[in-house]
């Protein structure tokens, strides 16, 4: 069982960049991120393979980068250019396999959430 858990979460104003970062308790091939904003369905933000591949959502494309720590262990999220649509609840998820789709069914262990919110 891999335990992971996010940080960095904060309020930003519109245009600001944050970072969010999350921890596993091993080595995992697949990370990612997804977001769940108020009264919407949680969707895909972000994700990468332990090899280096990654997938971003089309809302997020030229503006976030995930990354991993060298270990692997250490999931990052830098967002630039936020729009106060970015408001959620941001989870970070761990799996088995890595596939380049944003599904949640592909990961098995999943975080608390970090609260990103952007005010205009």
């Amino acid at each position: 069982n891999v335990h992971v858990r996010e940080s960095g979460g904060d309020s930003v104003q519109a245009g600001g960049s944050l970072r969010l970062s999350c921890v596993a308790s091993g080595v995992t091939v697949a990370m990612a991120w997804f977001r769940q904003a108020p009264g919407k369905e949680r969707e895909g933000v972000a994700s990468i393979d332990y090899s280096g591949p990654t997938t971003y959502g089309d809302s997020v494309k030229g503006r976030f980068t995930i990354s991993r720590s060298n270990d692997t262990t250490t999931l990052y999220l830098q967002m630039n250019n936020l729009p106060t649509e970015d408001t959620a609840m941001y989870y970070c998820a761990a799996g088995p396999s890595w596939y380049p789709l944003l599904k949640e069914r592909y990961y098995a262990w999943w975080g608390q959430g970090t609260q990103v919110t952007v005010s205009s």
